[in-house]
């Protein structure tokens, strides 16, 4: 699992038939190195979600064939899957890091 903030979200037309009410966000990798600086600017990615997280807030997402089990029995075309809305972060960094707030991020 990774973390990631939700930048927007992205409308299909037309939409796969197993994909019907499913939200597509625009999510920013959150990285440790990134938390430590307390910069933002990650890779982006799409993310299918069943949760509904406002834009800025911090999610938890899946890869792989685990984005896919929301869908199970059947199957379905997603890479990522938000699977966490994240409430707070305590973040430590380790020593040599650097030494930012973690609250600042």
């Amino acid at each position: 699992m990774r973390m990631g903030i939700v930048r927007g979200n992205v409308v299909l037309s037309p939409v796969d038939p197993s994909l019907a009410g499913t939200r597509f966000l625009i999510v920013e990798v959150v990285t440790a190195d990134r938390l430590t600086r307390g910069t933002a600017g990650g890779d982006t990615l799409i993310v299918a979600d069943h949760l509904s997280p406002a834009v800025g807030q911090t999610i938890g997402f899946v890869e792989g064939r685990e984005a896919t089990n929301p869908y199970w029995p059947g199957q379905a075309p997603v890479d990522a899957y938000c699977s966490l809305i994240v409430e707070a972060i305590d973040f430590q960094p380790g020593s040599g890091s650097g030494g930012a707030d973690p609250d600042a991020a």
